[in-house]
């Protein structure tokens, strides 16, 4: 890719049954969303045919084999047809194994194209956990598949909403099991993985907080030693190395921090202290109509050789196949992997 070409993305919808078809297709009759890469679609297209039915979109959609045959014109949807849903097997708002496999292939078949060069990034709608692992695939989210497929071991999550960003020494264990990864080496390496994101996202010198995993950071010890033993040597690691690094900070007060201006991402210890935050800013509910007014924030995995962005909620069985899927989530995570593809 010349620096001034735009990206080509490869967007997986995700679970059939879900509303990742739905938002994709709203996301891709954005206008400007061609004005910065050349997005196709990863899904059976029967699946978009019937997106197109119940959302009333005037999408033109165009069956392509290859990424190259893609026209990515506004008002058309390129689907590279992946043929393993039929619709009348479609069950919205169910956990189907038929369903998962297909979620599955979908997100397989974007990440081998882009470990091929074929494309400059991926984008991943929402898959359900319970549906992939009932198809066989043992795997406790896109991230881990995500991993497994490009044999990297360093790698970690990032939440991103406009500037507030949160990175998690872990994810997707129990709490029990999360304290007993918060180790010096790990932190450290997600602390490298931050800077070297927040540089591809033009950010030239980043401020990094470190969340404390005790309250109050343990008091010295008197509520834990975590913070003493292995968080705070592993910032002043950082900070040896050259990085504007502060922490171990308190929980309740490193994220108002961010929101402020100190910094410009947290890392953060578990899978709750960093999206607890980062959906309370970025999702919003309207009580009297029943609708969420705003679900955005967007899901990039740091350390891959290939570009992964996704959107940051899950599948939302209640509303699919209804047409009343907000796409903002999608919109962002398509911007962002633009964004890195250019970086990268």
């Amino acid at each position: 890719m010349s620096i001034d070409a735009k990206p080509v993305l490869g967007i997986s919808v995700g679970d059939p049954g879900g509303i990742g078809p739905e938002i994709t297709a709203k996301a891709l009759s954005q206008r400007d969303i061609y004005e910065i890469c050349c997005p196709f679609v990863v899904a059976d297209a029967g699946i978009m045919e019937d997106v197109l039915r119940f959302t009333g979109l005037s999408l033109k959609l165009r069956k392509i084999a290859k990424p190259r045959e893609g026209l990515y014109e506004y008002g058309s949807m390129d689907i590279l047809h992946v043929p393993n849903m039929k619709t009348d097997r479609l069950r919205y708002k169910e956990v189907t194994p038929e369903q998962g496999q297909a979620s599955f292939e979908y997100v397989v078949r974007v990440i081998n194209l882009a470990l091929k060069g074929d494309i400059d990034g991926t984008v991943t709608g929402p898959i359900n956990k319970a549906a992939i692992n009932a198809a066989g695939h043992h795997f406790a989210g896109h991230t881990e598949i995500y991993a497994d497929m490009t044999r990297t071991k360093d790698y970690a999550m990032m939440l991103v909403h406009s500037d507030f960003r949160v990175v998690h020494v872990s994810t997707h264990v129990s709490l029990r099991e999360a304290c007993d990864r918060v180790k010096r080496d790990r932190i450290g390496r997600v602390i490298d993985l931050t800077y070297d994101a927040l540089i591809k996202l033009g950010i030239p010198n980043p401020r990094i907080g470190v969340a404390g995993i005790n309250p109050h950071c343990g008091e010295e010890g008197m509520f834990g030693r975590e913070d003493v033993e292995e968080i705070r040597p592993a910032v002043e690691d950082a900070v040896i190395s050259g990085k504007n690094v502060e922490g171990p900070i308190p929980a309740d007060t490193v994220f108002p921090k961010m929101k402020g201006g100190m910094y410009d991402a947290v890392v953060v210890m578990y899978h709750d202290q960093g999206h607890i935050p980062m959906k309370l800013i970025g999702f919003h509910y309207d009580e009297q109509t029943g609708v969420w007014g705003a679900m955005s924030g967007v899901n990039v995995t740091l350390g891959l050789p290939i570009v992964r962005t996704s959107v940051d909620h899950g599948t939302a069985f209640g509303k699919a196949g209804e047409g009343r899927a907000n796409p903002q989530s999608m919109i962002e995570a398509i911007r962002l992997a633009a964004l890195l593809a250019k970086a990268t």
